[in-house]
């Protein structure tokens, strides 16, 4: 007996200890935790590597083409500038930029892979941070894509038809450009977070929009309170890159209203509700 149990000791393997050592510090059950530059790495990736979310990048990116191409070859002469090709590639990606953000944030209960991310990394909150920060990335890398492709088609412009080939983009505009993308980019995240359902976020956040405007249109006493509620309305300034000490004001108040508040009880809904 006693041969057999030293036998059996001496074939048992001795654990490498790198296999063994936490990779973050440890969440409040003693768990090794996920890093965090993981989880936004794996967030970018369903962002990307699924059906919905290739088709998402291509809709937007054809749309865009389409678009820019028409004032390519319709445009007069003097309408053919960047700031123009840059409107143009904006204004699909304004509309499209909040559902992406939808996909991010609802992929878990759309999809049904939230008990396993949650398995793995049972800290929600850090899941929604990683969420955010990918989102929020990859909204940069197509918002750099819309200046890289307006200014080929401003080159091509003006090297084949008669395009005045005008760089006629301030900073404050590509910034303002940059900053809106990502209130957008926000906005659907907050709105998937709140409905955890994309197709009632999708219809939310194109719906009710429209129904502010509606509103404002019919009743007159709204009109006041539209400049500083309707997101749309507010973000011009931003993307004309004139804003003003009441436009960063009025800004505030809308992205408070439409994208903090929706936030915040978003993620204390993902936080909190129950995974089937």
């Amino acid at each position: 007996m006693t041969t057999t149990d030293t036998g059996t000791e001496a074939r048992t393997p001795a654990l490498d200890p790198s296999l063994v050592q936490p990779t973050s510090t440890p969440g409040a059950d003693g768990r090794p935790g996920v890093p965090m530059q993981r989880l936004v790495h794996v967030e970018l990736r369903k962002m990307v590597d699924t059906k919905a979310g290739r088709w998402m990048l291509i809709v937007m990116s054809s749309i865009s083409l389409v678009v820019v191409a028409a004032l390519l070859i319709w445009g007069e002469s003097d309408e053919m500038t960047y700031g123009n090709f840059l409107g143009f590639t904006a204004l699909p990606l304004a509309l499209l930029l909040p559902i992406l953000g939808i996909m991010a944030a609802t992929a878990e209960w759309s999809q049904r892979t939230g008990l396993v991310t949650f398995t793995l990394e049972p800290r929600r909150g850090r899941v929604v941070v990683a969420k955010v920060v990918a989102a929020l990335v990859l909204g940069l890398v197509v918002t750099a894509a819309a200046f890289v492709f307006a200014a080929l088609a401003n080159v091509i412009g003006a090297a084949v038809g008669d395009g005045s080939g005008a760089w006629d983009v301030t900073w404050k505009v590509g910034l303002g450009v940059v900053l809106g993308f990502a209130i957008y980019v926000l906005q659907g995240l907050a709105f998937g977070f709140v409905f955890l359902n994309t197709p009632f976020a999708i219809v939310a956040s194109l719906l009710l929009p429209t129904v502010w405007t509606i509103a404002v249109s019919l009743v007159s006493s709204l009109a006041e309170p539209s400049k500083w509620l309707d997101l749309n309305q507010v973000t011009e300034p931003l993307f004309s890159g004139s804003m003003t000490g009441e436009n960063w004001g009025q800004l505030s108040t809308s992205f408070g209203v439409w994208v903090l508040v929706p936030l915040l009880l978003g993620a204390w809904r993902v936080m909190h509700r129950e995974v089937k």
